[in-house]
């Protein structure tokens, strides 16, 4: 074998293992770069219970924003909100209904939700609203706040109950983006 040809095979030998180590190199800070995000700005959180059927049901695995936000008018929530009671799940999954300053009122022989008394339009629910809890409306929700409600609204423990109330706007804790699990099922729909 000559030198040149040497020094072409060393090069080829070279070169293979340097491409290998470019490869492993972009894997490995792929896998740091969504690590990071998954820390820092989303986060993946398990439906528990009924509240939220027929848009989301128990089992669902949703991706929402872990980063901070200002929840609005139709945004599907996570709170961490601490329960007043054992009975209630830590983390509720439930939808913004009225944000600080915005007045909250239920007809409920009617099954219409009002805020600012403009009646939502609320195809997302499955039922109308006809379970009171411990509403007594109207409410203006204070600042700092949010009122939240399931769509499965006679099967929802939510601000309408004294045992959830108004959730505090700091324990809201991201915004669900879509829908991971049931795989197929990947849009949440988002309504305002």
């Amino acid at each position: 074998m000559s030198e040149n040809e040497k020094v072409n095979e060393e090069k080829k030998n070279g070169g293979f293992v340097s491409n290998c180590f470019d490869i492993v190199s972009i894997l490995a800070t792929a896998i740091v770069a969504v690590a990071i995000a998954f820390l820092f700005a989303f986060r993946t959180i398990g439906v528990v219970g009924n509240s939220m059927y027929p848009t989301l049901n128990w089992g669902d695995r949703i991706i929402l924003t872990a980063s901070l936000f200002e929840p609005k008018n139709g945004d599907i929530v996570v709170t961490c909100q601490p329960p007043k009671t054992d009975a209630i799940p830590t983390t509720l999954v439930k939808r913004v209904i009225a944000t600080e300053g915005q007045t909250v009122d239920i007809d409920f022989s009617a099954g219409v939700v009002y805020v600012d008394g403009v009646a939502l339009d609320e195809p997302y629910t499955a039922s109308p609203t006809n379970d009171r809890e411990d509403f007594n409306g109207p409410l203006t929700v204070p600042e700092g706040y949010v009122f939240v409600m399931g769509d499965n609204r006679n099967n929802s423990t939510d601000s309408r109950s004294n045992l959830v109330g108004l959730i505090r706007e700091e324990y809201v804790m991201g915004r669900a983006l879509f829908r991971v699990k049931p795989f197929g099922q990947f849009k949440i729909g988002q309504y305002e």
